[in-house]
């Protein structure tokens, strides 16, 4: 049987997070209760593949349809968490955008106090690529801080220092203007560890005042205003998705070959 031609098989709870019917936890209940059907057939146990597309799935007996790729970058006001709802009363990100992003989910977190670029999509695979720190996707900062910005600071900076989590260093670094009378510093990373810019700038005993996402990867943020979305352009998107393939396979080039037993090396 030719299979080259089948829709890819996933995971019936990841189809239904997907979908944004529910989130993959929230699928997995639903399957637990019974809820679940495909084909007609309800499901049983966790590991069941579907094929989008061929087979139909259905929760409560309603058909879930596959939702549309869809990417925004959101520029994230201070004040406001990265969370899916705060049991203390805070404002979220979902608050603030439209009531049709609550089936995005956000890749890479931004804190209460940083403001800034942040991804919304419901394209897991490539949000999670985009996320992991293996890929070392560029993440850029641009912070004023607590004192004069000298050659020593970034000097220091771009020396790097050693946090309670490993060594930080970023990947670029220099002096930034952030009005007429005051500087700030533009940093490069690719790892996106917790905190990780604020951590670095105190550490070298130069803490922010105030921090900024203005890129992750080919997004940027650009003069889109606090609090305002935009869509993704279809340029940023498949440049993220070619980035991506070529670091995977950098990796698997890079890899030393082994040498056949059966013979000498050339």
């Amino acid at each position: 049987m030719n299979r080259a031609n089948e829709p890819a098989r996933i995971r019936v709870q990841r189809y239904i997070s997907q979908s944004g019917v529910a989130s993959r936890r929230q699928a997995e209940a639903l399957i637990g209760e019974g809820r679940v059907a495909v084909n007609g057939e309800p499901v049983a146990e966790m590991g069941v593949q579907i094929a989008p597309g061929k087979d139909v799935v259905a929760v409560d007996g309603r058909v879930v349809e596959p939702a549309p790729r869809r990417w925004i970058v959101f520029h994230k006001p201070v004040g406001v968490l990265c969370t899916r709802s705060d049991p203390h009363g805070g404002e979220t990100v979902y608050d603030v955008l439209p009531a049709w992003a609550g089936g995005l989910r956000y890749v890479g977190r931004l804190d209460r106090e940083t403001s800034g670029l942040l991804l919304m999509t419901n394209d897991g695979a490539l949000a999670a690529a985009l996320a992991h720190p293996r890929n070392r996707v560029e993440r850029e900062y641009v912070a004023a801080v607590a004192r004069p910005v000298t050659a020593q600071v970034i000097r220091a900076v771009k020396a790097g220092v050693l946090l309670e989590d490993g060594f930080a260093r970023p990947k670029r670094v220099r002096r930034e203007p952030i009005d007429a009378d005051e500087w700030g510093v533009r940093l490069v990373l690719t790892q996106g560890r917790k905190r990780e810019v604020r951590r670095l700038l105190k550490a070298v005993g130069c803490p922010a005042s105030s921090l900024c996402r203005v890129r992750f990867g080919p997004f940027r943020l650009d003069a889109l205003g606090v609090g305002r979305w935009r869509p993704a352009r279809p340029s940023e998107i498949k440049t993220a998705r070619s980035d991506l393939l070529l670091r995977r396979g950098g990796r698997s080039r890079g890899r030393p070959q082994q040498r056949s037993r059966k013979g000498k090396s050339p």
